[in-house]
């Protein structure tokens, strides 16, 4: 290790972080692509993956698109066999997005190269810096869902 600063080791680790987004957008946007979806219907996907359920509402808000657009990207998410479309057992006018059964096995086996690619880089390191590692990510999410709320709140 160099005889860096802390402000110096600072720096570096929020550049670091920096790029990991934007590299991580890059492989998402590469990845949507190679799928034939666009960068809104893996969104969509992403959500309900870790949602389990939506309403078409709910994914309007979270993308941004208008209802004609969501019904068009439902439509498309549909057709490639990633979602159903199910009644609203609580509102009997309302839809509730779920993804298709085997649809996290089909999007999983997109991702098989990067998750193996992931599991050799995590596996270098000793439990002391998995431990950091969790600590940092964990702590991101949490700063990054607090900006939000406050982006809300504006």
């Amino acid at each position: 290790m160099t005889n860096s600063t802390k402000a110096d080791l600072q720096k570096r680790a929020l550049m670091a972080v920096r790029d990991y987004g934007v590299h991580l957008t890059l492989f998402r946007n590469a990845m949507d692509e190679w799928a034939g979806l666009n960068t809104t219907d893996m969104e969509c996907l992403r959500l309900l993956f870790f949602k389990g359920v939506a309403t078409p509402s709910e994914l309007a808000k979270h993308t941004g698109l208008t209802s004609g657009a969501t019904t068009a990207m439902l439509d498309r998410l549909e057709k490639a066999g990633l979602i159903e479309r199910q009644p609203n057992p609580n509102d009997r006018r309302g839809t509730l997005i779920v993804p298709e059964k085997s649809s996290s096995e089909k999007v999983a086996s997109w991702f098989e190269s990067a998750r193996k690619a992931q599991d050799e880089l995590i596996s270098s390191y000793s439990e002391e810096e998995l431990e950091i590692i969790a600590d940092v990510f964990e702590r991101f999410t949490k700063l990054w869902d607090q900006e939000r709320e406050k982006l809300k709140g504006a």
